[in-house]
């Protein structure tokens, strides 16, 4: 006869097992036969289990595992990675949280990134940017150097270093056209003459070194400004609360909001969602708005931010962000590993907005992010029930 407080240990068990089971894809009724384990070694039999079981998972022990120690395959390695990161924020389960696989991979990986010249970084931005989200997440203390991302597109040593070269091939054009004048001017008898033009010819050589290495030095800003124009960092985009909804008085596609983003009055905003939600089930709902853009009319009506939504393929399904429950009104949504300060307003005449929104999409979780770096407020990601979706 089983005691009440062994039926509800028993009880207690089987929940147990079968939650941790379903949570990682597992038949219970293996684990639920040996009901004379204790807690603690059906779970430990679980977990092991799960880990063998787990093909992403083996597949990235299996390359921590087989990670080159020479330099020359090390990079091809971290080149393999950088692809598979374009599309991924984490190395398994295709969401945003960290698990033991990015734990490996970055303690294998770490070593070598942190002895790479910034060159070879710079053909790594994926792998860069994964690296910075799990130090980010975790905390190993002085276990590993920190790695800090360069902000600039290229190496400024590297440009230095080029215009260096660049100006010593001109010095030696300058003493090659220098020793050929000596001599014509030894054969015409005219060492005044000669002396003359061999200063002139090093004037102009000097001439053109400097115009070379003005011209070196110009396009080293050019990138910074292109990359700063694809930049994520350039939107402000803050947790807004829709207070009020309601039908556009002119236009039946159009609705219009009264969003709070904690600036004391609400912003007025239109958008074009009327054939997706009604005003009743947008109404009291967290929204993620860009609050930088110039305000404008639509269908004579001020709009003065724009709601970031989901859609898919054909664009027959459209609907707001989900900010997740817990997220403060006002907050700024960031993005890991991405850093600078959004502009006061966003430039029409510059498109800004649409360069930077062919790389918002939700990844196949349904996690917004931008280039696979996810919308992260203070209580979580920003996602949607629509993945592998467009966000504008």
């Amino acid at each position: 006869m089983v005691s009440a407080n062994g039926g509800l240990s028993l009880e207690r068990k089987r929940a147990i097992v079968s939650a941790l089971c379903k949570s990682r894809s597992l038949d219970a009724s293996k684990f639920l036969e040996d009901e004379g384990s204790d807690i603690k070694s059906l779970s430990v039999n679980i977990m092991k289990t799960a880990y063998e079981n787990n093909e992403e998972f083996n597949k990235w022990v299996a390359f921590a595992e087989n990670f080159p120690s020479d330099s020359a395959a090390c990079l091809k390695g971290l080149s393999q990675l950088n692809e598979y990161l374009i599309n991924y924020s984490v190395l398994v389960g295709g969401g945003y949280r960290p698990s033991d696989a990015d734990i490996i991979v970055f303690s294998t990986v770490h070593p070598y990134v942190v002895s790479l010249p910034n060159t070879d970084r710079n053909k790594l931005p994926h792998v860069m940017r994964w690296m910075d989200y799990i130090q980010s997440t975790h905390d190993f203390g002085e276990l590993f150097e920190k790695i800090v991302l360069e902000k600039a597109p290229f190496d400024p040593p590297l440009a230095k270093q080029t215009t260096k070269v660049e100006a010593e091939v001109s010095t030696k054009k300058v003493e090659s056209s220098t020793k050929k004048a000596a001599p014509n001017a030894k054969a015409a008898n005219s060492g005044a003459e000669s002396e003359k033009k061999s200063d002139s010819s090093k004037k102009q050589a000097t001439g053109k070194t400097e115009a070379a290495t003005e011209k070196k030095k110009l396009p080293e800003k050019v990138p910074d400004d292109k990359e700063k124009e694809l930049s994520v960092t350039l939107l402000k985009i803050q947790v807004g609360l829709i207070r009020k909804a309601s039908k556009h008085p002119s236009a039946d596609s159009l609705l219009v909001e009264e969003i709070d983003v904690g600036e004391g009055k609400c912003r007025q905003v239109v958008s074009g969602l009327a054939k997706y939600c009604s005003p009743d089930e947008l109404t009291n709902r967290l929204v993620a708005l860009i609050t930088n853009v110039k305000p404008g009319k639509l269908r004579d009506v001020v709009s003065e931010g724009l709601v970031l939504c989901a859609s898919n393929a054909d664009h027959t399904v459209v609907e707001p962000l989900i900010v997740p429950e817990g997220a403060k009104v006002g907050e700024c949504i960031t993005f890991s590993g991405h850093e600078g300060k959004p502009e006061d307003v966003l430039n029409p005449k510059k498109k800004q907005l649409d360069k930077i929104t062919p790389n918002l999409f939700t990844d196949d979780k349904g996690v917004a992010t931008f280039k696979g770096v996810p919308f992260m407020t203070s209580a979580g990601p920003c996602t949607s029930t629509i993945p592998n979706g467009s966000v504008k």
